[in-house]
């Protein structure tokens, strides 16, 4: 899974795109490069950011979603969107596309999913028993993300992702997000700009305990991580793509 932000702020420069003419071309390298989905967000929430508000959010995500729509129709879109009605918007105007959300899962958007019948991505903020405690979750199209970077310190994303194998009793999908984010860094006293290699550590740990989706900023150094991941198997039934 790409990462691209349409926002002038995400956390990471290098993923920022500043226009309808960026976005097309950042969406082909990506696919090129061997993404299979392109996320897509229009408001920034990194750690103490000041969310745009529900206008702003959708003025950057109208062009850049129909730019890659025109140019790209059979691209496999995520929106990484924590608001209900942004998410409705999306879907009647642009179509089927999962619904990647930081939020941890309200009733307002579990609803919009059920109705428009789409993938959900359901962050977990760290608590890999929740949907243990919410079976009325089962009837969804879901994805498991165990939301590092939204846990609390770098200390609990390693203590959460040294429990991530818990996460295969749910027989979903599990989405990785760690991609150059601050448990790296400041475990380093590094900066986003330095954590490429460290990113793909995690990574390859990710992959060895389950990881099915890794979201990243560099696809092409990604790509090659799973493939020599795979290249390590025995089995082709343990391969991810």
């Amino acid at each position: 899974m790409a990462i691209g932000n349409v926002t002038p702020d995400s956390f990471y420069a290098s993923s920022r795109i500043a226009n309808t003419d960026h976005v097309v071309a950042w969406a082909r390298a990506a696919l090129a490069d061997g993404a299979d989905l392109l996320d897509i967000g229009g408001c920034s929430t990194r750690p103490n950011s000041v969310f745009a508000d529900e206008q702003t959010e959708w003025t950057r995500l109208e062009p850049a979603l129909t730019a890659i729509r025109e140019a790209l129709p059979d691209a496999s879109l995520s929106l990484d969107t924590f608001r209900p009605e942004i998410a409705r918007r999306a879907l009647t105007q642009f179509g089927p596309m999962i619904i990647n959300d930081i939020s941890g899962g309200s009733e307002e958007m579990i609803s919009v999913v059920r109705e428009f019948k789409v993938p959900y991505i359901w962050t977990l903020r760290g608590d890999l028993d929740l949907p243990n405690r919410r079976p009325e979750w089962k009837d969804i199209d879901l994805f498991l993300d165990p939301g590092f970077g939204f846990i609390g310190s770098p200390e609990a994303d390693y203590a959460c992702m040294r429990q991530m194998d818990r996460l295969q009793a749910f027989q979903r999908p599990i989405l990785i997000g760690v991609s150059r984010k601050s448990m790296i860094w400041k475990t380093l006293g590094i900066t986003p700009e330095e954590s490429l290699s460290a990113t793909q550590v995690l990574h390859l740990y990710a992959i060895q305990h389950g990881a099915t989706i890794l979201r990243t900023h560099d696809v092409k150094e990604t790509k090659q991580t799973i493939d020599i991941c795979n290249s390590l198997l025995l089995t082709s039934d343990s391969k991810m793509r």
